[in-house]
Order: structure tokens, then C-alpha cells, then sequence
């Protein structure tokens, strides 16, 4: 598998997978957070409008996904916004100690994928020749 389709396959599967959970956090509330089952009225109605949020989220990265080539500078953005909430967690660690198991490996997959993302982010672009700036000189009769 070439860069440009791991990096293809990896946004639209993110995307995909951002906007169901996003959906699930919206029709579960709490229900939809393992050990959040009692958390009550406020923080369920906080989790349904973050999962509206995430569902959002999702929704660029299908996006981003959709374009020819894969824009590197979106690709970038996004990642960086899923590290950021690696960030979160790693603080809420610090302060509040070990969460549930589940979300343990949820701050896993968010502290390693932001790095795949970040080597693959040029890949489509350079496969097509082209940039956030646009075609490159030496680009000429490669797909656009």
C-alpha cells in the first residue's frame, strides 16, 4: 500500500469512526461513556452536545478525505486537534488519577495516531505533485 492510500484509507476511516461516536454520544448521553452511567442531568447534556461536536469533527475529516489530493495543512489541523485532546487527558490524568480502562486506551490511540497522521499528512499531495500552494512546476501531466 503506497503513503497516499495508507493516508487516504486512515482519514476516511477517522472520520467515519469520529462521526459514529459522535452520533452514539448525541442518542446515549451518559449511557454511551463506560463508568459515566450516574454522572447526572448536566454532564449528560454537556457529553450529547461534545458528541455533536465530535460528529462534526468526523464530518472534516470525510472531508479532507473526499478532496484530490488529501490537503496536508487539513490533515495537519485535525491531527493536531485530536493530540489536543491527548493533551486533556494526559492533564485530567495529573489531576484526577486513572479514569475508566476503556478511556486509557482511548489516550493510546490518541497520543500515537497524531504522529502517523503528521508523517503521512504530504503524501496524496506529493503523489499528485501539488501542495497547499498549489501544482508544482514539475508536475505537469500528473493527475490534478
Amino acid at each position: 500500500m503506497t503513503k497516499a492510500k495508507a493516508l487516504e484509507w486512515l482519514v476516511l476511516a477517522m472520520g467515519g469512526a469520529c462521526v459514529a461516536i459522535g452520533l452514539a454520544h448525541v442518542a446515549l448521553g451518559n449511557a454511551a461513556v463506560p463508568g459515566a452511567g450516574g454522572a447526572g442531568a448536566t454532564v449528560d447534556s454537556l457529553g450529547r452536545f461534545l458528541g455533536a461536536t465530535f460528529a462534526g469533527y468526523g464530518l472534516a475529516w470525510l472531508w479532507a478525505g473526499r478532496r484530490s489530493p488529501i490537503p496536508a495543512g487539513v490533515v495537519r489541523w485535525l491531527a493536531g486537534v485530536f493530540l489536543l485532546g491527548a493533551a486533556g487527558r494526559l492533564l485530567s490524568l495529573a489531576v484526577h488519577g486513572w479514569p475508566h480502562g476503556f478511556q486509557v486506551v482511548l489516550m493510546v490511540i490518541e497520543l500515537v495516531l497524531p504522529p502517523v497522521y503528521f508523517w503521512l499528512a504530504d503524501a496524496d499531495e506529493k503523489a499528485a505533485g501539488t501542495s497547499d500552494l498549489g501544482p508544482r512546476p514539475d508536475a505537469v501531466g500528473r493527475r490534478a
